[in-house]
């Protein structure tokens, strides 16, 4: 399986992920056209490695926009993770967020609370 490159634009968040050691990284404001399109081949990625694999995943959201169809992708991405989860699968999710970003924080804080997922918080100026 290969690592996920995607490169951050204008209006998509920079992915990356490693099936090597289980890291998955997203940064950046996600506002694309399409966001299927675009999240496309990081579930496809996922999927595979769950598929091939147990090993754990550690996920890093550091997201200083998103819009609504970015939230069902990334909503889509956590249950991934979740399903991946209730069947023993070892999985941790860091969002990061601005020490002044009451929304991003907010959106974490929602996520969180829907998830059975070892779910952090994280800070930063």
């Amino acid at each position: 399986m290969q690592k996920l490159e995607l490169a951050k634009t204008v209006d998509t968040p920079q992915v990356s992920f490693d099936p090597t050691n289980g890291q998955f990284h997203v940064e950046g404001e996600s506002y694309p056209e399409n966001a299927l399109d675009f999240y496309g081949p990081v579930f496809e990625s996922l999927n595979q490695y769950i598929e091939m694999t147990n090993g754990p995943i550690t996920a890093h959201f550091k997201l200083s926009y998103f819009n609504s169809s970015s939230s069902k992708c990334l909503l889509d991405i956590f249950d991934i993770l979740e399903a991946f989860h209730s069947v023993g699968g070892k999985v941790t999710v860091n969002w990061y967020y601005q020490v002044e970003d009451e929304d991003i924080k907010e959106s974490g804080e929602d996520f969180a609370d829907d998830l059975s997922l070892n779910f952090s918080l994280v800070s930063f100026e």
